[in-house]
């Protein structure tokens, strides 16, 4: 029987719990490297030592310091936590993987659309060259560059989208004020929103991890491309409550550092073509479908309790 056990780092986190539950309710075992201990977790420093589990047959990694955990400050430090954080966990893996006699067909490395630089012309499909120029972009292209795995391990790097669900990320964060009447625009609302709802981000990871002929990049994203205007009333219809409450971009600026609010000031128009020619099919295409999903004050399920 082939194996089934599948490790996941930064498992504990809302992807993380999301894609442990599918691939649980699909007949996978599942492991996560993580820093805090559990009964189904090893850590970083077990890993080192030890190595892959046996029988591992996919490794997954969404580890990384939060970038908009709005309770730290945008310091040189932060930073460099950001960009550790990813770049050592990815490192780690890939060597793990590489020096592993009993091989994983598969390493998914998920890391972000911040690796095209923010456009109100350009277009972009997985065949885009990355520019390296922004704090995001750079640490994008050292982030992919260390998912160095040896043949015949595929490897499959997701760059995913702004990731919408109930419970974490952009909507935990804004779903008190859009539900209290507080919702609006982000500047002039213009900018593209590359998104995706998690049920489709993590269907993505395990069509990737099934399917013996997806590898190198894919963008994780709905192939309807909208704008935060857009994004706005769609979730403000759902919510059935009025948003006309703009949020200045000077004031996300001065919040936030112009350096990291450019994730939701600026954007990009990206495009999952070689998803959708892979054959993938999502779930929720359109950001109505989306937020009818998500805009619940109490949903019957928590997936993380």
């Amino acid at each position: 029987m082939a194996a089934r056990n599948i490790l996941i780092g930064g498992g504990t986190g809302f992807i993380g719990k999301n894609l442990g539950e599918l691939l649980i309710a699909n007949g996978y075992n599942v492991m996560n490297v993580a820093r805090m201990p559990g009964t189904s977790n090893i850590s970083w420093s077990k890993l080192e030592l030890s190595g892959l589990p046996t029988r591992t047959c996919a490794v997954i990694n969404l580890a990384g310091q939060q970038f908009m955990d709005f309770t730290k400050s945008w310091t040189p430090g932060f930073k460099q936590n950001v960009q550790n954080s990813r770049i050592y966990t990815t490192k780690a893996l890939a060597k793990a993987i590489n020096q592993s006699k009993d091989k994983p067909k598969v390493f998914v490395l998920v890391t972000g659309v911040g690796a095209y630089e923010p456009s109100e012309r350009n277009k972009y499909d997985e065949s885009s060259p990355t520019t390296g120029i922004d704090f995001f972009s750079r640490l994008t292209v050292e982030w992919e560059k260390a998912a160095c795995v040896d043949p015949p391990v595929r490897l499959v790097i997701i760059r995913s989208g702004v990731v919408l669900g109930r419970w974490g990320g952009m909507i935990k964060n804004m779903f008190v004020p859009f539900y209290l009447g507080f919702g609006g625009r982000i500047g002039s609302g213009k900018q593209y929103l590359p998104w995706i709802h998690i049920d489709d981000l993590t269907g993505l990871i395990k069509f990737a991890v099934e399917n013996d002929n997806v590898q190198g990049v894919l963008n994780g994203v709905s192939p309807k491309v909208i704008t935060n205007e857009e994004f706005t009333q769609s979730f403000a219809k759902a919510l059935r409550r009025p948003a006309f409450l703009p949020v200045p971009e000077s004031v996300l600026n001065f919040l936030l550092n112009s350096e990291r609010a450019m994730l939701m000031t600026k954007g990009q128009y990206v495009i999952p073509k070689r998803v959708l020619e892979y054959g993938f099919k999502y779930r929720y295409e359109n950001i109505e479908d989306a937020c009818q999903e998500f805009a619940h004050l109490c949903p019957k399920k928590h997936p993380l309790k």
